[in-house]
């Protein structure tokens, strides 16, 4: 393929300038993502009044959009690695349709999205944790939000086919002009219109419509390799299905951290109330935070690998996968020891009360003591995705959290006197078991493929 007007070549610049180039602007994303959530809770909890129930209505709304934006990873991010296989294979007119298809099947899921979030919304905000003094709050930014559905689903789900094909600034820009509406319009909706919750919820809707009409109008537009086609727009289940299969990993992976939350606040709050619970919170939020670095190194790596498996390049996709694997070790390598050593230095952000700061500095260190492997964790599992491998990604992505972590939150209780340092001990259980059986099955898978490639063997999408 042509890069004519790309940021970079996927099968010619070197690797490791490639992967950064790649990474720095999802990282940004990740990291103004994230920073924007925080100053929309951070307004609404300053809201005159009942500033600390419409933050916990907020709260109990997070598991709601959480589920609905695990289907535009199901979509999107199924269908991205599938089309930079076949660019590199040469064949765009296939990515193409893949890129149709995945637009439509995302609207297509908007309209049921939004039913059902206003059919079932009340019932299960209340599965999610909302009482008679929330729930009205929860209602009031669900209701908007759910009526937005369609640009989220079009933001999230079509911004990974920018950055597949190389645009890694179009990409992150997608995400930096939605989060600085989205900041600039919630004071304005929020107080001086005295709008409330729902100016936040407006704040929100607003920001992603424009983020969608970005995405979609480069798309369309004459820079961009693959252009979303109306012929292409009419579902086909030969093209749809394997992309499909190929997202079920990131959105089972997005889909049950809601239920994971409830596991391990329902046991923590059984056997050490509040406290353990407001633990949980920092040392759960001090996870997904530094996180995110090793979050935009998988998303630079997955148009390298993907590409490169197209082209038959074995050589490259090596390289990439190599850069992708020390650069996310060399990440939860420095967490582990940041969390090990100096547990205050995160606690501190979140807390000055006394007793939850003792109980949350020994608890992060439970929590992250198998952190420092994680990184192979999340370089296998993600370069399985990219490479088209649904099954296998798919078990991974069931086995940490479904398979091992959850029945050990129940389960390790019963085998240890301190109840409270068990729950917490079964996340770097479930880590290290997850880890040695996602790296025993990738270092299996790819040299196998690597050896099938050299023999000259052309892969399939």
């Amino acid at each position: 393929m042509k890069n004519q007007s790309k940021e970079v070549d996927l099968g010619k610049d070197p690797v490791g300038r490639l992967l950064f180039t790649l990474a720095a602007p999802a990282i940004t994303s990740q990291l103004v993502n994230a920073l924007y959530n925080v100053v929309d809770r951070m307004y609404i909890g300053h809201i005159p009044e009942n500033g600390a129930a419409a933050l916990t209505g907020l709260g109990v709304c997070f598991p709601l959009i959480m589920l609905i934006s695990a289907f535009a990873n199901l979509i999107g991010m199924g269908g991205a690695p599938r089309a930079s296989i076949l660019m590199g294979h040469g064949d765009e007119k296939g990515a193409e349709r893949i890129l149709g298809n995945c637009f439509a099947a995302l609207v297509a899921l908007s309209v049921i999205l939004t039913a059902f979030s206003f059919l079932f919304m009340r019932p299960m905000l209340m599965l999610f944790g909302a009482s008679d003094a929330t729930i009205g709050y929860a209602t009031d930014y669900m209701e908007i939000y759910a009526a937005g559905t369609i640009f989220v689903q079009l933001t999230l789900g079509m911004n990974v086919f920018i950055t597949a094909q190389g645009f890694s600034k179009i990409s992150m820009m997608t995400v930096v002009i939605g989060a600085a509406i989205n900041i600039i319009l919630d004071p304005i909706f929020i107080f001086i219109f005295d709008m409330g919750v729902r100016g936040a919820a407006w704040a929100t809707v607003i920001s992603q419509a424009v983020s969608a009409v970005w995405a979609v109008r480069f798309l369309c537009g004459g820079r961009t390799v693959l252009k979303l086609r109306r012929a292409n727009m009419k579902i086909s289940r030969a093209v749809l299905t394997p992309c499909v299969a190929l997202g079920l990993a990131p959105f089972i992976m997005q889909s049950t951290e809601s239920l994971l939350v409830l596991s391990f606040n329902s046991s923590l709050l059984k056997y050490g109330g509040d406290i353990a619970v407001g633990a949980m919170t920092i040392a759960s939020s001090v996870m997904q935070f530094a996180m995110l670095p090793v979050q935009g190194l998988t998303q630079g790596s997955q148009p390298i690998v993907s590409y490169n498996y197209g082209a038959g390049n074995p050589e490259r996709m090596k390289q990439a996968f190599a850069m992708l694997l020390k650069s996310c070790l060399a990440c939860t390598a420095a967490l582990w020891a940041l969390s090990m050593f100096c547990p205050g230095l995160f606690v501190r952000i979140f807390t000055d009360d006394p007793e939850l700061t003792a109980t949350a500095r020994w608890a992060l260190r439970i929590y992250m003591a198998g952190m420092g492997v994680f990184g192979a964790q999340i370089a296998c599992q993600q370069t399985f995705i990219a490479l088209g491998n649904s099954r296998t990604s798919s078990f991974l992505a069931m086995l940490r959290k479904i398979i091992l972590l959850i029945p050990l939150i129940y389960i390790l209780p019963h085998f240890f006197d301190d109840k409270v340092f068990a729950v917490f001990f079964a996340e770097p259980v479930a880590d290290i078991i997850a880890v040695a059986t996602t790296v025993t099955l990738f270092s299996r898978e790819f040299r196998r493929l690597l050896r099938s490639m050299r023999a000259g063997s052309a892969p399939r999408a």
